[in-house]
């Protein structure tokens, strides 16, 4: 009887060439699923953050704020104005100077001009609606009908600005015009001002506007009743 035939080692070996060919094809990773992408948060709006916090301001703030920016404005305004005109001193027997300032209003004011039908009383303060100056303004106001019958005009002036001198004339009911100089040009043409400071005093120029009487310093309560009494002296003489 014949040997049974064997495999040949190539037959045994196919199974195994398929298995390399099969390990040596590259594996394919199982794809992961996609991450949702998460969208950011939305910026709150800058204007209606504002918006929002304007509405929560008191009266008082809102108040404050537009008071500062009154007041930046003005100090915009004097900074954008001419260079400072240095006067000559006005010495017993000068005249007014040509200089114009702005009164309470916010008016324009020739000063050379303020007594060419009247006397003229300028009574300076350090700064308006303070007890010494409200003392000295007040005096003023309360015999103001006494120096109008005598023909004189009174005027406060000080370096304060319009706005200012408005609420402080509103406030006392002062009769008189207030004239601002916050260069101090007039008031350190009159020798009234000092490192920057207004000193208390008045001055008194007849019609046609020769300067006759000057105190400096001069005492809040004692300023108007001096003026006064040296005004009755002029009708008298």
């Amino acid at each position: 009887m014949a040997p049974r035939a064997t495999k040949s080692s190539t037959e045994v070996s196919e199974p195994t060439r398929r298995s390399s060919r099969i390990s040596a094809q590259p594996k394919t990773e199982p794809q992961t699923a996609k991450q949702p992408v998460k969208k950011a948060a939305a910026k709150p709006n800058k204007r209606a953050a504002e918006t929002e916090d304007a509405a929560d301001e008191s009266p008082a703030v809102k108040k404050s704020k537009a008071e500062e920016a009154e007041a930046e404005a003005e100090a915009s305004d004097s900074a954008e104005g001419n260079a400072v005109i240095e006067l000559t001193t006005i010495e017993i027997g000068d005249s007014l100077p040509s200089l114009t300032l702005k009164n309470e209003k916010g008016e324009d004011v020739d000063v050379d001009t303020l007594a060419s039908e009247k006397g003229v009383i300028l009574f300076l303060v350090p700064k308006a609606d303070t007890p010494g100056c409200t003392n000295q303004a007040c005096g003023f106001r309360d015999i103001y009908p006494d120096f109008t019958s005598y023909n004189f005009d009174v005027y406060c002036l000080s370096a304060d600005s319009p706005s200012a001198q408005t609420k402080w004339q509103t406030k006392k009911n002062l009769p008189y015009a207030l004239l601002s100089d916050p260069k101090r040009q007039l008031i350190s043409a009159l020798g009234a001002g000092e490192s920057g400071k207004t000193k208390r005093s008045h001055f008194i120029f007849e019609k046609g506007g020769k300067l006759v009487e000057r105190r400096i310093p001069v005492k809040p309560a004692d300023s108007p009743k001096l003026a006064l009494e040296f005004v009755k002296s002029l009708e008298s003489a």
